[in-house]
């Protein structure tokens, strides 16, 4: 789990009358209120003693929230666990922090870090009520980093405000190191860590966060403007290299009539991603047709895809036009093209070559404008190679390839793949107001899914179905995904023979989990059972 990949709605449960943090009960202030507080208390008790309190107040939310992480996810490393609280203030609104140096030295428990709060609401708070400050006043944002860190180290760290907003800066700066390393030069900040006799009211105090919703909104605008002037638009949030590369390569072909090859394991979205190549084409407002070619047996594929006169054939009752004419100044998408025969190889290579049709029982041809693209989840070279392809249909396919990998080889993809299904499959169901709670990451990001993108779909909607108050708890996801069993599943290996015996485990084990039900486990798996039964073919073959 990686700080980045923190999503409030997962983290915070929001209900009429209570807002919590996995049992955490939270309350929404408002910044003016605040701030009218913060000067009745400096009045009241003097600056230093009001600062000691805030100090004081945010140390122990700061340590609430670190043992609340550890407690919720499996960090990648202790610096993502330490830098979740930065991102905790982002998404409380507190602030906009960026980390800009982070060095742990574990074993001597040494610390240094420096970051940066942009729109700092605490500052704000104090110019509201108080006016311009002399000196630092992000009083409760250095407590909290102190006891967020303090408690991921577990040795005394402070935080020391360099600049801030309320002084006139543009933005707030603090630094952090272990009590060693300051040595001397903390001995002034110190009494504000330590309590007084207000150590009840400001216990109490430690529940309340504050939240800034409309500068979030604008600072995402800003981010997703900026995001879509230097790239281009993606029908998904993509956090991997390898799949970036695969979204820049559809976006660059998409406005050209290229035939292309897709290629990638099944499940991995293929058609998925030639209707997005369609999409950003010339021919997007036509139509884009579909058909599975491995699905069919050779004499209704051919008039399927070429249509057939009436009376050339029993039952052929009336004139018919093909799916090429259907996608007639659109785009065709030939899926597991591998399957196919090779007189049905014949008849699609003169389509391509001659840009016309023939249907079954006639002897014109009829013009066709039709960008094709082809997918398929076989080794096409290895099939040319045995006589089962014919390569010059392979190269009028493959002008361009794209291989789309396997989820478990892009996996930052996974939590962002998982929230965009959220959201398709609430509005599939009629769930509105679905979401996942945060507990789900760590189990989606531990599993191998040799189902890939399908399989987490189906998952994410067999918990979607189970869910109580539209909210997708880890015990409503598969249980087959939440306690996968065999240890291979989790890592498949460096090896292709690891990973077919990874792939064998599973769906075996899926299989007796649906009690030997084929249909069944093709459905939890996110295949059709024809590629089940194609599978387990070929394991009885080797």
């Amino acid at each position: 789990m990686k700080a980045e990949d923190l999503k409030l709605n997962e983290l915070v449960d929001f209900s009429e009358g209570w807002m919590g943090l996995h049992g955490r009960r939270l309350v929404l202030h408002d910044i003016h209120a605040f701030a009218q507080f913060r000067k009745d208390l400096v009045d009241m008790v003097g600056a230093d003693s009001a600062r000691r309190m805030f100090t004081r107040f945010g140390y122990f939310w700061g340590q609430a929230d670190a043992a609340a992480m550890k407690r919720i996810f499996e960090w990648d490393s202790l610096e993502e666990w330490i830098k979740t609280g930065p991102r905790l203030h982002t998404l409380q609104g507190v602030a906009k922090t960026i980390v800009k140096t982070l060095e742990i030295d574990r074993a001597a428990k040494r610390f240094l870090m420096e970051v940066v709060w942009h729109d700092s609401a605490e500052a704000e708070e104090h110019m509201i009520e108080i006016g311009k400050s002399s000196a630092p006043a992000c009083w409760m944002l250095v407590g909290y980093a102190s006891g967020y860190a303090s408690f991921c180290l577990d040795a005394e760290v402070f935080f020391v405000e360099r600049q801030c907003m309320a002084a006139g800066r543009r933005s707030c700066m603090a630094v952090g190191k272990d009590r060693a390393s300051w040595g001397p030069e903390i001995e002034p900040y110190l009494g504000f860590f330590q309590a007084e006799n207000i150590r009840g009211k400001v216990m109490r105090l430690t529940r309340e966060l504050r939240e800034k919703t409309a500068e979030v909104a604008r600072q995402s605008h800003k981010i997703r403007k900026l995001a879509r002037d230097a790239a281009p638009p993606l029908f998904v949030e993509a956090h991997s290299e390898a799949f970036r590369r695969v979204l820049t390569v559809a976006h660059q072909i998409a406005t050209f009539d290229t035939s292309v090859l897709i290629t990638g394991e099944t499940g991995t979205g293929k058609e998925v991603l030639a209707r997005y190549i369609h999409s950003q084409s010339a021919r997007a407002k036509n139509a884009f047709v579909g058909v599975n070619c491995g699905a069919l047996p050779e004499t209704l594929l051919e008039s399927e895809l070429f249509g057939h006169k009436a009376g050339s054939f029993t039952g052929a009752t009336d004139n018919r036009i093909g799916l090429f004419e259907e996608a007639d100044r659109g785009t065709i998408f030939l899926d597991e093209i591998g399957d196919i025969s090779q007189g049905m190889q014949l008849k699609i290579l003169r389509v391509l070559q001659e840009r016309e049709v023939r249907r079954v029982g006639e002897s014109r041809s009829r013009k066709i404008d039709v960008r094709v693209m082809a997918a398929t989840n076989r080794g096409l070279a290895k099939a040319i190679a045995e006589g089962k392809f014919r390569e010059d249909l392979f190269y009028r396919l493959r002008v361009v390839e794209i291989a789309i990998p396997p989820l478990r080889e892009r996996r930052e993809d996974i939590v962002p793949l998982a929230r965009f299904l959220v959201g398709r499959i609430a509005g599939k169901l009629k769930l509105p107001g679905l979401r996942l709670d945060a507990q789900c990451l760590d189990i989606l990001l531990r599993y191998a899914w040799p189902g890939n993108v399908r399989e987490l779909e189906n998952a994410i909607e067999h918990a979607a179905v189970f869910s109580r108050d539209r909210l997708i708890l880890p015990e409503f996801l598969p249980s087959h995904i939440v306690h996968p069993g065999a240890a291979a599943l989790s890592n498949p290996g460096p090896g292709p023979r690891l990973l077919v015996d990874a792939e064998r485990a599973h769906i075996r084990q899926v299989l007796e989990y649906a009690g030997n039900n084929r249909a069944k486990a093709a459905r939890m798996l996110g295949i059709s059972p024809t590629t089940l039964w194609r599978r387990m073919k070929e394991w009885d073959a080797r």
